[in-house]
């Protein structure tokens, strides 16, 4: 295996094409996994796993999966395993791990140096998906505001961060998104006023909805900011809204500005014991 360091990535860019040499492969169960030093393909995130895996091809074989994989850099070369996914047995960006992008195909990929092509359709609905849950999530926090009896972490409006402290899983679909909130005693504990929620749920609603139509309209620029081209660079979200430039830290892919989206629309769902709210966002 002749992997030295992470990954460098080009999707944070947009990129779906690319051409770069192969620096090892592993087995991903009764599959092949190919590792590249470059790649614009995204892969699942095994820590927060909310965009899913782009697909494609490479060496002109199909992509089925593509999974974050991780190695110590102190093995000697004979010695090293690649964890993937859940196995990975430390966090995120520990010093000593090469961060891997490992793109999982049926066949064995042929080649030193191979063509790696993204699905550009499915990565473009991927991105409207992500970029729409972020903009719906920043319109629920500042439609919940009035519901804090505390003052907790704001978000980059200035709004009570609704969403990062009650969200339990989020879910990035193609044109959408799947959002699941807990309504626990956690939340109450920290000034959440749960009382009235389901008979003022249409009214949020419609709220979140209008400030959706207003931000799509506004035509507000969309872009990543990214400290270097590793995997594991910490990257993050940014728009410039009419209301003030955001920032929300993100590893996924996104769309350039607000109006390509489109449309976006919100609806929100409480249990019927209103410990938990869901809300599915749709593009178009």
């Amino acid at each position: 295996m002749k992997i030295g360091g992470s990954t460098l990535v080009s999707y944070p860019a947009g990129e779906v094409r690319g051409r770069s040499a192969v620096v090892g492969a592993v087995p991903v169960g009764d599959r092949y996994g190919t590792i590249v030093a470059e790649t614009p393909f995204h892969p699942l995130d095994h820590t927060w796993p909310d965009q899913p895996a782009d697909v494609g091809t490479i060496g002109g074989l199909t992509v089925v999966d593509c999974v974050t994989g991780a190695v110590a850099e102190d093995e000697g070369e004979s010695e090293r395993s690649v964890h993937l996914g859940e196995d990975i047995p430390v966090r995120r960006g520990t010093p000593g791990w090469s961060w891997l992008v490992v793109h999982v195909t049926d066949a064995p990929v042929p080649g030193e140096e191979v063509e790696l092509v993204v699905d550009a359709g499915n990565r473009r609905a991927l991105s409207a998906g992500h970029t729409a849950c972020h903009l719906t999530a920043l319109a629920l926090n500042a439609a919940l505001a009035g519901r804090w009896r505390k003052e907790p972490a704001a978000d980059g409006l200035g709004h009570p961060d609704f969403d990062q402290t009650a969200i339990t899983s989020s879910r990035i679909l193609p044109d959408g998104s799947l959002d699941l909130y807990r309504l626990g005693k956690s939340l109450r504990r920290k000034g959440f006023t749960t009382e009235g929620l389901a008979e003022e749920l249409p009214e949020i609603a419609r709220l979140v909805n209008d400030r959706l139509k207003e931000w799509v309209a506004a035509d507000a620029p969309v872009w990543i900011d990214s400290p270097g081209p590793e995997l594991t660079a910490r990257r993050t979200w940014r728009c410039g809204l009419p209301d003030g430039e955001v920032a929300i830290p993100c590893g996924g892919t996104h769309l350039s500005r607000t109006s390509e989206l489109g449309s976006v629309t919100a609806t929100l769902e409480l249990s019927g014991d209103g410990s938990e709210l869901t809300m599915r966002t749709r593009v178009g």
